[in-house]
């Protein structure tokens, strides 16, 4: 392993990560990985494996992001999360994640903030909302838009 001279500044932050960054920790890491290549245009950067070919950590770049996946192993049981990822354009990765058999929630529409939006699950559990951004809404709007929308809501429940 290459070491870094004592009076070399090390950065907080590696390159390619930001402050948050998620990490996903399921059975069948390799499935995974594939899955948000094939889905999301991800592109692995980074492997390491066990000894009996498991995934210890990898790194795949979704956009300008990058996302921590492991395979579950007796220390560590799966961690599952809701991520939420801004795009050109949501309707051609929706298409995307649903050929690589993803399972969706809710087909792209515009939504009341501004995005529009669509969202899918993946077979371990993970939820994906995709997005594009479409129009910024001041707060005032959105605040109205809410409402409006929780009426609407409220209305087709009756």
């Amino acid at each position: 392993m290459k070491k870094t001279a004592k009076n070399q500044k090390l950065k907080a932050v590696p390159d390619g990560f930001h402050t948050v960054t998620p990490y996903l920790i399921v059975d069948n890491a390799d499935e995974l990985i594939e899955f948000i290549k094939n889905a999301f245009q991800g592109e692995l950067t980074f492997m390491h494996r066990t000894d009996d070919n498991k995934v210890s950590h990898a790194t795949v770049k979704i956009g300008n992001s990058l996302v921590m996946i492991s395979d579950t192993m007796s220390d560590m049981e799966p961690e599952l999360a809701m991520l939420y990822l801004y795009v050109d354009n949501v309707d051609a990765l929706y298409e995307s994640a649903m050929a690589a058999n993803a399972e969706s929630i809710q087909e792209p529409k515009d939504q009341f903030y501004g995005d529009r939006a669509c969202a899918v699950k993946d077979r371990w559990g993970n939820k994906w909302w995709i997005a594009t951004h479409i129009e910024n809404v001041d707060e005032q709007e959105l605040h109205r838009r809410a409402e409006e929308a929780r009426q609407k809501e409220a209305h087709a429940a009756h």
